[in-house]
C-alpha cells in the first residue's frame, strides 16, 4: 500500500514556486504524462513493477500504486497494485490475474502470477511435397488471420485450399504428445514447445507458444 510522508518531508522535496522543463518528457508506450507527487511538473507515470517515490508516481489510472513493503529488504519501492493481486503488463498495458487477452489475431494469453502463457491461434502444421502438391507454400491469405498452405505448380502458379488437396486419413489416428517444456527463459518472454500429432494430417511436429516465468526486474530509473 502507499506510504503517507509527513508535511514537513513533503515540503523539502517539494520546491515553490516550480520550475519544470520546457517541454515535457515523451513517454513510452503505455505510460501516460501525469503530474509528479508535488504536483508541480509533468512527469511519466511509473508501470507495473518499476521503482517508484514520492516524486516519481505510479499510473493510478491502472490502480498501480508505490508498494514500499520491499523497501526493508533492500530493493526500494515498485508500483503494485493497490491490493497487492499479482498482474501482468503486455505491450504497455496491465491485466489482472486471470484475465485472458489476445494481444493480435494469431495469439491467445492469460495472465497468471505476474506472467503470461500464450496460445497460438494458428496452425503450426508442417506440410511436405506430396505427388499431387508437389511445391507446397504457406502465404498470408488477404483478410484473414492465420496464412494457409498453398499449393504451386512447378511452371504456372496454381493456388488451391489446403483442405481441399489434403486427402482424409484412411486409419484413425491416435492422438499422441508430449508435456509443455519449461519456458526457454527464467524471466522475460520465452518458448515453451511440445512435439504431437494433434493435426490435420496426424503427422509428429513441435508447436510452440510464448510463456512469461516472470517479469524481468527493472532497470533502475535514470538520475
Amino acid at each position: 500500500s502507499a506510504m503517507a510522508l509527513p508535511p514537513q518531508v513533503c515540503a523539502q522535496l517539494c520546491q515553490r514556486p516550480c520550475y519544470c522543463p520546457w517541454v515535457p518528457p515523451r513517454c513510452p508506450r503505455g505510460s501516460p504524462l501525469v503530474l509528479d507527487g508535488c504536483g508541480c511538473c509533468k512527469i511519466c507515470a511509473r508501470r507495473l513493477g518499476e521503482p517508484c517515490d514520492f516524486l516519481h508516481v505510479c499510473d493510478q489510472s491502472q490502480g498501480l500504486v508505490c508498494d514500499y513493503s520491499a523497501v526493508p529488504a533492500g530493493t526500494g519501492a515498485t508500483c503494485n497494485f493497490e491490493d497487492s493481486e499479482e498482474g501482468c503488463e503486455v505491450n504497455g498495458r496491465v491485466y489482472r490475474d486471470g484475465e485472458v487477452f489476445q494481444p493480435s489475431c494469431k495469439l491467445l494469453c492469460r495472465c497468471l502470477d505476474g506472467g503470461f502463457t500464450c496460445v497460438p491461434l494458428c496452425q503450426e502444421d508442417v506440410r511436405l511435397p506430396t505427388p499431387d502438391c508437389p511445391y507446397p507454400r504457406r502465404v498470408e491469405i488477404p483478410g484473414k488471420c492465420c496464412p494457409e498452405w498453398v499449393c504451386e505448380a512447378q511452371d504456372q502458379h496454381l493456388h488451391r485450399d489446403a483442405g481441399a488437396v489434403s486427402p482424409l486419413l484412411p486409419y484413425p489416428c491416435q492422438e499422441w504428445g508430449t508435456e509443455w517444456s519449461a519456458c526457454s527463459v527464467s524471466c522475460g518472454i520465452g518458448f515453451s514447445t511440445r512435439i504431437s500429432n494433434q493435426n490435420r494430417y496426424c503427422r509428429l511436429e513441435t508447436q510452440r507458444r510464448l510463456c512469461m516465468a516472470r517479469p524481468c526486474p527493472a532497470l533502475p530509473a535514470a538520475s
